[in-house]
């Protein structure tokens, strides 16, 4: 994301929000701002923040955690005030790629901006399954699950 976005965002501009290549930097505060409500609620399955400036502090510390990022958005489907957007973020740590599919709930306030920001994702099988041994365990532990 290198242009600034404004609310409200449509399609293209959501997008271009869930859109980081590897080697390309992330979304400054201020581009955060510009779209995400002071009093914005985020869940992952990792954490849960409330508020702009923890939001911008998990965002950034995601970066700083890892090698390399990349977000790469799939379906968008807006319906009022609610959007949902299909992912797939790749995180390099260490020299190992973990791939995660996802999706992200968004609400919208009156002003357009982002209000509430859940994403759903799992995040067990593409962190644990490329470690050796342990991956060997989350691969059978889910076949267990599923079987």
């Amino acid at each position: 994301m290198t242009d600034p976005l404004q609310p409200p965002l449509d399609e293209a501009s959501l997008r271009a929000l869930f859109t980081k290549p590897y080697g390309a930097p992330g979304p400054t505060a201020q581009q955060w701002r510009a779209v995400y409500d002071e009093d914005v609620h985020f869940q992952d399955p990792t954490q849960e923040r409330r508020g702009l400036s923890a939001y911008i502090v998990a965002q950034e510390g995601l970066m700083q955690r890892c090698d390399d990022v990349f977000l790469e958005p799939a379906a968008v489907a807006i319906s009022g005030d609610t959007a949902f957007v299909e992912w797939t973020m790749g995180l390099t740590i260490k020299g190992i790629d973990f791939v995660y599919p996802g999706t992200t709930r968004l609400r919208f306030g009156v002003d357009g901006k982002i209000v509430e920001h859940r994403d759903y994702f799992d995040f067990v099988g593409p962190t644990f399954a490329p470690v050796p041994l342990v991956g060997g365990f989350v691969r059978w532990l889910y076949g267990r699950f599923v079987a």
